[in-house]
């Protein structure tokens, strides 16, 4: 049975080639909201299916990258759980941040997908060989993006971008039919 998530042909070659991406967390990965509580403990609300989505990229050869803006034992302990090693936390210049990452990973910016919301994520956003941006984005975020996802942040916005990632490298399928198969073997 072939997927039911198609995405614009020229979206997908826009996409390939992408090794890496790059992924904002408050406004990406969580709907931007921070709860702090009394004694400055700060509380965020991560959503299932992008966790599975940077799972799944994984699994399709693409190594999810994060680089935020600020740090929080929250997002260090999602991390830990998804097994994400490489992240940039409490970085003021994400350009910056992002570089050594990109070096360990020998490789290069047009090797790269980032997906973000706010002025800070504009300088990977045009570096980044493919970029993305969530329906609530600043306006000039979603002016440079390429896509701008159909989900909200922190409600499957980073999945989308996941599934759309792996639909351009041709591993979508695959993985959907492997899931498949292990249903069925049950």
């Amino acid at each position: 049975m072939p997927p039911a998530l198609q995405f614009p042909p020229e979206l997908l070659l826009q996409a390939q080639g992408v090794r890496a991406a790059i992924f904002d967390v408050d406004g990406v990965l969580t709907d931007g909201r921070l709860y702090i509580g009394e004694r400055g403990e700060t509380f965020k609300a991560f959503h299932t299916l992008d966790g599975q989505g940077l799972k799944l990229l994984v699994a399709g050869g693409i190594e999810p990258l994060v680089v935020s803006g600020r740090d929080s034992p929250a997002l260090r302990r999602r991390l830990s759980d998804l097994g994400i090693t490489r992240a940039a936390f409490g970085a003021a210049d994400k350009l910056q941040a992002a570089e050594p990452l990109l070096q360990q990973l020998q490789l290069a910016w047009s090797q790269l997908a980032v997906i973000g919301d706010d002025w800070p994520d504009l300088p990977l956003m045009r570096r980044a060989r493919f970029a993305c941006a969530v329906p609530g984005a600043h306006v000039e975020v979603r002016a440079v993006a390429h896509h701008v996802t159909a989900q909200r942040a922190g409600h499957g916005a980073a999945r989308e971008f996941c599934d759309l990632l792996l639909c351009a490298a041709g591993r979508y399928a695959e993985l959907l039919q492997g899931q498949h198969s292990s249903l069925d073997s049950r």
